[in-house]
């Protein structure tokens, strides 16, 4: 999100979040294992996001589960990778966009893993674990720009922007309410991701930064409806 630039106040759980324009939380694949990832897994498995920074994921097959229906969900996303696609330029305001947005994907897998835990819902497991993906996504870009990592040594639940602590830290009371708050919860993270990947968009001229923006923004739909159902 571009520093400075508000997009999104919610009162959540009475407490007051805003969100700067950058980017928002993407979703592009998840795995299919069925059995939903511990808090200690996801600790280590955030350590080593950029193992695989050319985003090479193959094609993966449908989900099971609340939210999947026909095969079609989360788990049947796919992210292609970025071998061969060139790297461009950005401006600085585009450069503080793509480091916030390391840190929204972080957010919306965090609480994704909360509530999956919370309730059991399988779509949240499934989704937090295509959030992972595309935080390693977004680790490429900004290995690509040489911008640092602001989710780098960062627990479940913690982040290095005050903003994204505290909207994270509302979403999560509301989700914990009910199971209903935390699927209106996941609604507005994904329709806000979907309103910042569409206004972080424009302008882009750098193949790498538009190809993988392009995915998330069509991750996010995906996983809107999934929600939604």
């Amino acid at each position: 999100m571009r520093k400075g630039t508000i997009i999104t106040t919610s009162i959540i759980g009475g407490v007051l979040a805003s969100t700067l324009v950058a980017g928002g939380s993407f979703a592009l694949a998840a795995d299919n294992d069925d059995s939903p990832p511990s808090p200690q897994s996801q600790r280590n498995s955030q350590s080593t996001h950029g193992s695989d920074h050319d985003g090479n994921k193959g094609s993966e097959s449908p989900g099971r589960g609340q939210g999947m229906q026909n095969g079609q969900g989360p788990s049947a996303e796919k992210m292609d990778g970025l071998d061969g696609i060139a790297s461009g330029t950005l401006t600085s305001e585009q450069e503080a966009t793509l480091s916030y947005m390391a840190e929204e994907e972080k957010m919306a897998h965090d609480l994704y893993i909360a509530f999956g835990e919370l309730y059991g819902d399988k779509v949240f497991d499934q989704v937090a674990r295509a959030e992972s993906k595309h935080l390693s996504a977004v680790q490429t870009l900004l290995e690509r720009y040489n911008l640092s990592d602001p989710t780098a040594g960062q627990d479940v639940g913690t982040f290095t922007t005050e903003s994204v602590q505290k909207l994270y830290d509302a979403f999560l009371a509301q989700g914990s309410v009910s199971r209903d708050g935390a699927f209106e919860a996941a609604r507005t993270i994904e329709k806000d991701d979907i309103s910042s990947i569409s206004a972080a968009s424009k302008g882009l001229t750098a193949p790498d930064v538009t190809k993988v923006y392009g995915q998330l923004l069509s991750a996010s739909e995906h996983h809107l409806a999934a929600f939604s159902r």
